[in-house]
């Protein structure tokens, strides 16, 4: 029913197109399209998942609405990012974090594809990731790791500030190996999750099951190894885990906020450990980089941006991808939330101080907890706090709305940013100030406020 699916869709975008500006609808309405239409479900597909969580929670209704009016009836809609190929088989694949601490297990049986997979990002590939003189020797080492593993640089260690690639390129080796076939079994894990299940399997009794789980592995991909620090326990069993893989030709590669000597808290036979391979830094993009990156991000979700205003970008944000992307992100909310289109102007105005002189530093998650805890009151230590009382429970929640409004991040990345809450709890709060907008103008006015003020940079 591809071809009715079709035509409803452009039905429903030739009376959306009029009531909106023309950057908005080409940017977000136009580059969508309908999939399916059965059972009076229509199926949306967006370039990316940002794409089709934006599109829905903004153009939802509106799109709902004219749906209804062009059918004369009932209509659901459902939007999805886009999927690259078909579903395939992969080597079996272990990814954290690890809900439950696996007990001794009959054999294991086959993993799903890897695409499929939550917690390595498919998205995270060579192919995608722009090479420059910032991060040359990194990506040509985890190139060679992807395609000699455990015979080139073991452990490979990458190092830098956050926002800058480490991950990408750690997941990107393990997307190529999972594509070659080079590995069998294949764990990422953040260390700080390694921590937390070393200490839940203490508690259990459950240790003997955990370290045969960690030594099984053909490819480790440990992240943020900076969390070790400190940890004496943890340490310890770690640096058996990593002899045991090293000793038996298994490839190990860990990323860190600095280099290994500068690791204080951390064993001195850990340290020396992480040096027996290579250490690569990741260093912040130069500005050819920060406009190749920029391009290359614009294209990919199909954004339509005018080379003065990407040049904008790039001589405003300076310091990681992350807040290139976020740069990105910012300009198209503000250009959404005050229906505008993305000029030179709006860009400057969003991403540049009042005297034209200065970056303003684009919506981040530690930006919106100032400003929320600043707005309500309170200290952002108490909104990481488990304190519940209302005077800070409400500001909490309003600083994760904002955060699911603002910022391209999970529901689980947003619960990290609160000591690690659940993805449940971060549902709950976005509904709770939802409903409560609704039913109390001068919250809404104050969360509208608020959210607008983030957006235009201030």
């Amino acid at each position: 029913m591809e071809v009715g699916a079709t035509e409803f869709w452009d039905r429903i975008l030739e009376q959306a197109r009029p009531g909106l500006p023309e950057q908005t609808f080409s940017t977000w309405l136009s580059s969508a399209r309908a999939v399916s239409w059965e059972a009076g479900v229509l199926h949306v597909v967006a370039p990316s998942r940002f794409h089709a969580e934006w599109l829905e929670d903004k153009f939802g209704d509106t799109v709902h609405e004219i749906a209804v009016r062009v059918l004369g009836g009932p209509v659901q809609l459902r939007f999805s990012p886009a999927q690259g190929g078909a579903a395939r088989s992969a080597p079996e694949i272990s990814v954290a974090p690890v809900v439950e601490p696996s007990p001794p297990a009959p054999a294991p049986s086959p993993a799903p594809a890897a695409h499929s997979v939550s917690g390595l990002n498919t998205r995270y590939t060579f192919d995608r990731f722009i090479v420059g003189r910032n991060n040359r020797l990194a990506e040509a080492a985890s190139q060679s790791v992807a395609e000699r593993p455990a015979r080139s640089y073991n452990p490979l260690f990458l190092y830098g500030a956050t926002g800058l690639g480490k991950t990408h390129l750690m997941q990107a080796i393990a997307n190529r190996i999972l594509e070659t076939g080079e590995a069998t079994r294949i764990c990422y894990i953040p260390a700080e999750q390694f921590v937390n299940e070393m200490v839940t399997a203490i508690y259990e009794h459950t240790t003997d099951a955990f370290r045969s789980r960690y030594r099984s592995y053909d490819l480790l991909l440990v992240d943020d190894v900076q969390f070790l620090r400190r940890k004496e326990h943890t340490q310890e069993e770690f640096f058996h885990t990593f002899n045991v893989l090293y000793n038996g030709g298994r490839q190990i590669v860990l990323t860190s906020d600095r280099h290994p000597k500068e690791l204080d808290g951390l064993e001195a036979r850990l340290v020396s450990r992480f040096e027996w391979g290579l250490v690569a830094a990741v260093h912040p993009p130069d500005y050819e980089t920060r406009i190749a990156i920029l391009r290359k991000k614009a294209d990919e979700d199909q954004v339509a941006l005018d080379a003065d205003v990407i040049e904008l970008i790039a001589e405003c944000c300076k310091s990681s991808v992350r807040e290139l992307e976020g740069a990105i992100i910012k300009l198209l909310a503000v250009s959404s939330l005050t229906r505008r289109e993305v000029t030179l102007e709006l860009a400057r105005k969003a991403l540049v101080g009042a005297g034209g002189a200065h970056a303003l530093r684009p919506p981040d998650p530690a930006l919106i907890r100032d400003a929320v805890a600043e707005t309500w009151d309170v200290t952002v230590d108490s909104l990481m706090s488990v304190r519940r009382s209302r005077a800070i429970v409400v500001p909490r929640q309003v600083a994760m709305f904002l955060m699911r409004e603002l910022l391209d991040l999970s529901l689980a990345g947003i619960g990290r940013e609160f000591g690690g809450r659940d993805h449940s709890t971060v549902i709950h709060s976005v509904r709770k100030v939802e409903e409560r907008m609704q039913a109390d103008d001068p919250f809404r006015e104050k969360v509208d406020g608020l959210r607008q003020r983030l957006a235009e940079g201030g």
